[in-house]
């Protein structure tokens, strides 16, 4: 059996579902969770990373836990000794950690990695750059005004589709070979916001424009919902991304034995969001 924290998420929700059709049993675990969220079948539990010692009956035995922590548990100072005390007293032997690209660049800490090489447990590492689902963020300007206002329209990073992380993170999961392996995980070529906008346009059917935004301007949108070094450090990365961050990796098909999925491909597979 292995259990999946973070199961209704754009990562948890195709893994879950990548392991049930792999014939696993299976463990779907979020906060809030119900039948309604799963593979019918499926066992849910609902629990919060925060408490762990409510986690403890899920693990029961568990061969294998997917480790995604949320905004709230880092919010809360991000400690996951106790979890991986729990995981530990429960009997699993593997633990795959949903970290950062950031942490590769050191641009995160890596107090979330760190915790889990140290424990004790076979380890797996999965480093996704920004997801294509990101540009979610556009839906309803897409879908009301046909427009995306970004910031540097032009600069172009390989985003990957979390459908391709929950793929990495199944076999990871259920097959030998990955103790101790970090898995870079990005798209199969950079794409720019303006090529995105592009992209979205051609799945719905009708022309997109994109709208550039200086960092002024992105920056007192960005206020609004986040924290100002947050801000700062986001507008950093995104205007002038170091080389490492630009890199194409082989992980994706390397472990998958495919291509990574292209941003055209997530576009058109969730076309119902910006029509």
């Amino acid at each position: 059996m292995i259990v999946v924290t973070g199961a209704t998420g754009n990562v948890g929700r195709p893994l879950v579902r990548a392991l049930v059709e792999a014939g696993e049993q299976v463990t779907a675990v979020s906060r809030r969770i119900s039948a309604r969220d799963v593979p019918e079948g499926t066992r849910h539990h609902p629990a919060d990373l925060t408490e762990p010692e409510r986690l403890a009956p899920a693990l029961d035995g568990a061969k294998a836990l997917f480790v995604l922590t949320s905004g709230d548990f880092m919010a809360a100072g991000g400690d996951l000794g106790p979890l991986l005390d729990v995981v530990r007293g429960s009997g699993v032997r593997r633990v795959v950690l949903l970290s950062s690209q950031g942490v590769g660049t050191g641009a995160h800490p890596s107090f979330l990695e760190d915790a889990v090489k140290a424990s004790g447990l076979e380890w797996t590492m999965l480093r996704p750059g920004g997801f294509h689902s990101n540009a979610l963020q556009w839906a309803d300007m897409i879908r009301t005004r046909r427009e995306v206002a970004a910031p540097f329209g032009d600069v172009a990073l390989p985003t990957v589709d979390p459908v391709d992380i929950a793929e990495v993170a199944a076999v990871a999961l259920r097959e030998p070979g990955h103790d101790g392996e970090v898995y870079e995980l990005t798209g199969p070529a950079p794409v720019s916001p303006r090529q995105q906008t592009a992209a979205i346009g051609d799945a719905v059917g009708e022309a997109v424009r994109f709208v550039e935004l200086s960092r002024a301007e992105a920056r007192e949108r960005m206020l609004g919902f986040m924290p100002e070094p947050v801000v700062e450090s986001t507008l950093d990365m995104l205007g002038a991304p170091p080389a490492a961050l630009r890199r194409v990796s082989p992980d994706v098909e390397d472990v998958l034995g495919r291509p990574a999925r292209a941003f055209a491909d997530w576009a058109g597979r969730n076309v119902s969001a910006f029509a």
